[in-house]
């Protein structure tokens, strides 16, 4: 058999382990080191850069002088290990307000030594440049990016953006992990969002170690969803509030990255976990109640666990002092909520998982 011909039979093999054919994980480093030799193991071609193995590269995604091109262009992080391994994309700031996810990818990359590494990095460190910079969820057109995926080239700003990540990178990689935080003056407790029914998403939500799993698959057009439909298996970390740098967040975020990484043999380490991870199918939001609009205090904490009919804040309006009682609809751990502000009439002011009788 002739070189070539092997060549082409080992990458049908390495096709068929990452596509996930039923009873096959398709994420064993060691499956994929023993059937690619190290010598076969070569350069990495992404937007036009070829990044060979044991390289770190920083360039831009669609460098141009046009006027639009500030607000479409990004930076792009790829790091190429020296052994075999799959192709992982994180992706931060989709959102531009959620800074803790560009600390997230920035510190994964700076830590991660390619002459250890399997596989690939790549990193999007700060998709929405244009909301990063002006401290904005949207993007210059006052879109939200996360409902244009995967983008239309002929579209408006954001859906040309899309277009450009989605086709030119994310359809490049194997996995995904997607970082965000919670948006519009709430906070979220750290958590991994994933379709359940995707055994190999599942898996990675396991071994991110983030403490809870929630089942959400996404809805269309979020990155995650087309992501999924791709067949790049997908897990979105939500941690903390937007606009602020949060330590406790970060941490965890970027020790359940290298978690991911370990658990797909991209990097040799053990595990750690900050603690059991508990899965919940969904979760519910308590809103303000109709017409109960005013000043929102809680009254417990983000975390907390409750009893049904519990009190977990109250709003009062500020013009005739009426105060509205939010209490728990079931015995429940608080997952999310708004900090202290106005509200109005269906406002969310909690996130909450149900906790079983005991």
């Amino acid at each position: 058999m002739t070189r070539s011909k092997l060549a082409v039979i080992r990458l049908a093999v390495l096709m068929w382990l990452f596509m996930g054919v039923p009873g096959v994980t398709g994420f064993s480093g060691s499956a994929v080191r023993a059937m690619t030799a190290e010598h076969e193991w070569g350069p990495f071609q992404i937007l036009g850069r070829t990044i060979a193995p044991g390289e770190k590269l920083k360039f831009e995604l669609m460098p141009g002088h046009r006027f639009e091109s500030a607000y479409v262009d990004m930076p792009v992080f790829v790091a190429r290990g020296k052994s075999p391994g799959p192709a992982l994309c994180i992706t931060s700031a989709i959102h531009g307000d959620e800074i803790n996810s560009v600390e997230i990818s920035r510190r994964v990359f700076d830590m991660v030594s390619t002459r250890e590494m399997g596989g690939t990095l790549v990193v999007l460190p700060i998709i929405n440049r244009h909301g990063f910079i002006t401290r904005q969820r949207y993007t210059a057109d006052r879109q939200d990016l996360n409902r244009y995926f995967p983008g239309n080239p002929e579209g408006n700003v954001t859906s040309v953006l899309a277009h450009h990540v989605f086709t030119k990178v994310i359809k490049r990689c194997d996995a995904l992990i997607d970082l965000h935080t919670a948006s519009f003056y709430r906070h979220n407790l750290p958590q991994i969002r994933v379709d359940l029914d995707n055994d190999r998403a599942l898996e990675m939500a396991r071994h991110f170690g983030a403490g809870i799993i929630l089942g959400k698959p996404g809805l269309r057009h979020t990155l995650r969803w087309e992501a999924t439909q791709a067949g790049i298996p997908t897990i979105l970390y939500e941690g903390g509030e937007p606009n602020r740098f949060q330590l406790d967040e970060i941490k965890l975020g970027l020790e359940g990255v290298l978690n991911v990484m370990a658990y797909l043999e991209m990097l040799d380490r053990p595990p750690r976990y900050a603690g059991p991870q508990q899965i919940f199918k969904k979760s519910t939001w308590v809103r303000v109640p109709p017409g109960k609009g005013g000043n929102f205090f809680p009254e417990r904490e983000l975390g907390a666990r409750v009893k049904e009919n519990e009190l977990l804040g109250t709003v009062t309006d500020p013009l005739t002092s009426s105060r509205a009682e939010i209490r728990a609809p079931f015995d429940a751990k608080i997952i999310g909520m708004s900090i202290p502000q106005v509200t109005l009439s269906g406002f969310i002011l909690f996130d909450l998982v149900k906790m079983q009788s005991h």
